[in-house]
């Protein structure tokens, strides 16, 4: 039996407390990636092997510890954007589609958290306001229409995967354990464009994807100290 309007909006109602309060669960039943999978090309399905931590300097863990925080930020973004999406939009194939995303982007949110923790760091403070907006902007995108939902979720990864590869080059060599986290998310969100343009997704007009990138800037920026 499908939801109603009103269970499925508190349905993701809970889905952004459990967000926000970094108790959304990793739902798909696979390891962490590990240190043997870093700059190696392996996907983040494969099987993961135990690596070896590397015992990193204190500037590099502040510094590992700020990107991730960054990256965590975004995995909050994520959620709120495909939940607003799914929530302005009737198509089954496209909340589908949605959801899929979100449970992959759910490994990510786990995955920065746990990072982060263990390189004792801390999430951004601002995380709710990322959220609400996010969920907005969402929400925005969905009443378009399909083609623009889905050019809009394929714009997102594109930005998303060309940040995460940034990262890769500003983290420490030595942070093999960062390194094989963020390549798994890069690989993944790429994997995301690529489904949503096969699905039709719209290409947005150039005014759309500067808005967009300059957006993330001030997310990023800001989410690297708060």
């Amino acid at each position: 039996m499908k939801p109603s309007g009103i269970d499925a909006v508190i349905v993701e109602f809970d889905r952004g407390l459990r967000t926000l309060f970094g108790v959304l669960p990793a739902t798909r039943e696979r390891p962490r990636p590990a240190s043997s999978q870093a700059d190696s090309g392996v996907t983040a399905g494969a099987e993961v092997l135990e690596g070896e931590s590397v015992e990193l300097a204190a500037v590099e863990r502040r510094h590992s510890a700020a990107l991730m925080r960054v990256n965590h930020a975004g995995e909050v973004c994520a959620q709120a954007l495909y939940q607003g999406q799914a929530l302005a939009s009737s198509d089954e194939l496209l909340k589908a589609t949605l959801k899929q995303a979100a449970d992959e982007e759910a490994d990510h949110l786990a995955w920065s958290a746990a990072r982060i923790q263990e390189l004792g760091g801390r999430t951004s403070v601002l995380n709710p306001l990322w959220y609400a907006g996010s969920l907005l902007m969402g929400f925005a995108a969905g009443k378009a229409g399909n083609a623009w939902s889905l050019g809009f979720l394929a714009e997102t990864e594109e930005q998303v995967a060309q940040h995460l590869q940034g990262h890769l080059a500003r983290v420490s060599e030595r942070d093999v354990d960062t390194r094989a986290i963020i390549t798994a998310m890069r690989d993944e969100e790429a994997g995301h464009r690529r489904t949503a343009l096969e699905l039709g997704g719209r290409e947005l007009p150039a005014f759309a994807k500067r808005a967009m990138a300059a957006a993330a800037g001030v997310m990023t920026g800001t989410a690297y100290w708060f």
